[in-house]
């Protein structure tokens, strides 16, 4: 009798938990984010959605959106907070006008080289400190993906010096860093949107814009801008973000997946577009190939010529201090000299 009683009980149980079984809510998101599909931002995308797919066995669903289909950055970012949005990637330039102390990593000439950047960034107190400052403004940061260091091309003459920049009307990232980065180099600067700058270079609205010299290539600002200087004097990085209504409704598993899949897309991303400076899309040879073929007259730096660059920054990395928190700003500069081994 017991036995059927047990039996009974433990169908009935079933019965009752099927139902809810068979109910649980799959969890959907939206991620957007402005490059193109070939580009290491996309494959960091990806790499994420894929990673959280496979690792909660199709529980959490990641659809990507490249390219600027939901929006530009500005507009990802204020999705994300409200909550239409789920997660985007937004450049820091464009993030640290909800998030001021983000401005801390445009800092112009921060980074001496790309060994150096990409160890400060990967320092896990450098990723809690900077993510910090997230949440008060509606967003969780979960990891990085970045688009390049930022070069320099113009159609008037070559620049190896400050000086040479003064009088040159150049179009900027629509952030304060940048506006008064150019400004203290005696240049012009405007925030035009970038889908117009070819326009404005060939019609000679402006004489210059600032882009990584992959990115210029690619929108063919190099058509109609003959002198290119690998400034590299911001690295254009960007943070992925999450809602934070969202992100409290995933498990602390999840959220463990989550950061797991942004991590391994920052490495993804950086694949790419190495890749990408040696084999451009469609052509498939080399950014300095491609310079050469089309009469692109490149400059690199020197290393003096790159302090002399430096030197130029301190009346801004002395307007951003008190702007960014000294002691944030004190704890960067710190971090980049540890692992640049100076």
């Amino acid at each position: 009798m017991k036995k059927i009683v047990v039996c009974v009980c433990c169908f009935v149980l079933g019965c009752l938990s099927a139902p809810m079984i068979a109910g649980a809510e799959k969890i959907t998101a939206k991620y957007g984010h402005v490059a193109p599909p070939f580009h290491g931002q996309s494959k960091a995308a990806d790499t994420l959605a894929d990673y959280v797919r496979e690792k909660t066995n199709g529980a959490v669903d990641i659809k990507t959106f490249p390219f600027g289909q939901l929006g530009g950055e500005t507009s990802l970012a204020e999705q994300v907070q409200t909550g239409t949005l789920e997660i985007a990637t937004v450049s820091c330039a464009v993030l640290s006008n909800a998030v001021p102390q983000v401005a801390v990593l445009d800092l112009p000439f921060l980074f001496p080289d790309r060994k150096t950047a990409y160890a400060v960034l990967d320092d896990p107190e450098v990723q809690t400190k900077i993510f910090s400052y997230l949440p008060a403004k509606g967003f969780v940061g979960i990891g990085w993906t970045e688009n390049e260091f930022r070069d320099i091309t113009n159609s008037k003459r070559e620049i190896r010096a400050p000086e040479d920049l003064k009088g040159l009307k150049i179009r900027v990232m629509n952030s304060p860093i940048y506006i008064d980065t150019f400004k203290a180099l005696g240049a012009s600067p405007t925030d035009l949107p970038f889908p117009e700058i070819y326009n404005a270079l060939q019609n000679g609205t402006i004489d210059a814009q600032e882009s990584p010299l992959l990115t210029s290539i690619l929108i063919k600002a190099t058509e109609v801008t003959k002198f290119a200087t690998k400034t590299q004097h911001i690295l254009t990085e960007c943070i992925v973000v999450v809602n934070p209504d969202f992100w409290a409704k995933l498990t602390p598993d999840q959220q463990k997946i989550f950061r797991e899949g942004a991590a391994l897309g920052i490495k993804a991303n950086r694949v790419v577009n190495e890749q990408l400076e040696e084999k451009l899309p469609k052509s498939g040879i080399s950014v300095d190939q491609y310079c050469k073929e089309n009469n692109v007259k490149v400059v690199d730096l020197t290393p003096q010529e790159r302090e002399a660059f430096k030197a130029a920054m301190k009346v801004v990395w002395d307007q951003y201090r008190p702007k960014v928190g000294p002691e944030l700003f004190d704890f960067v500069q710190a971090k980049v000299k540890a692992h640049s081994g100076k």
